[in-house]
């Protein structure tokens, strides 16, 4: 399986700022993408150093493996990345008075042969396009999503909520975090969409459909995600990730197209 990255973040129209962070070590196929939180520019910080750690501890643990390593290893190994990136941004926060308070979400992801291994805090999330069909494959650890889950509220009211920035979970905000991980089965033509709440809040999945099924590039389907959320609002920073699996399945669909069209 081969596959291919992109990424592009703005600021939004309303922030003065950009607390988000977006990360890719093409060669480990590694994506980590980070929406920080905290005053002044402590969420910058966060977001940062979230996206570096993680993706540099993972991206060398993954060149010192000689062979491809099995799924219990990898998930241990990426939620202690995880977990140690945490541990960091607790610790210049309480050591730092001007990062006091900060913290970030995150959602990282790790493909390798046609598996993908996703860790996440908080509710940045992740998104695959599947033969036309696309599904949220994180889920919100936030107020809102607990009150669903506890059916005290249905999605209809809680898209109406004025607590939708809520989250249950981040980094850096305790000493110890607890990282949900998730391993999936890829397959050819998937299209994964990592993104912040700035996206996700601003453009419904019935757009995200629309837009992540045009055919252009990963760049342009990127910047036309931002250009959208932006057209919407732009309410909060926005940042999105695009990972497209290009495997032996769609090689063997574009050589039999070929070939019945003579070329």
């Amino acid at each position: 399986m081969k596959y291919a990255f992109s990424a592009c973040t703005d600021q939004g129209r309303v922030r003065s700022n950009n607390e988000d962070a977006v990360s890719i070590d093409h060669q480990a196929q590694v994506v980590v993408l980070a929406d920080g939180m905290g005053g002044y520019n402590a969420g910058e910080v966060a977001s940062h150093m979230a996206t570096e750690l993680i993706r540099t501890e993972m991206a060398r643990w993954l060149a010192q493996t000689r062979q491809p390593p099995p799924s219990s290893q990898m998930r241990l190994v990426f939620e202690s990345c995880v977990e140690n990136a945490n541990q960091a941004i607790f610790h210049a926060a309480h050591t730092n008075p001007q990062y006091s308070g900060m913290g970030t979400t995150v959602v990282a992801g790790v493909w390798w042969e046609d598996k993908l291994m996703l860790a996440h805090v908080g509710d940045s999330r992740c998104y695959r396009l599947r033969a036309g069909q696309l599904l949220q494959l994180t889920r919100d650890h936030s107020w809102l999503q607990e009150q669903m889950d506890a059916g005290l509220i249905t999605p209809q009211q809680a898209a109406q909520s004025g607590q939708r920035n809520l989250v249950t979970r981040a980094l850096g905000v305790e000493e110890l975090v607890q990282v949900e991980s998730n391993e999936f089965v890829v397959e050819a033509q998937d299209l994964y969409l990592l993104c912040s709440d700035g996206l996700s809040e601003m453009v419904s999945e019935q757009d995200l459909l629309n837009l992540l099924s045009t055919e252009t590039t990963l760049e342009a389907k990127a910047q036309e995600l931002v250009d959208t959320a932006n057209a919407h609002g732009g309410r909060d920073n926005i940042t999105v990730a695009l990972v497209y699996a290009d495997g032996p399945t769609a090689q063997r669909k574009r050589s039999l197209v070929s070939r019945l069209l003579g070329s």
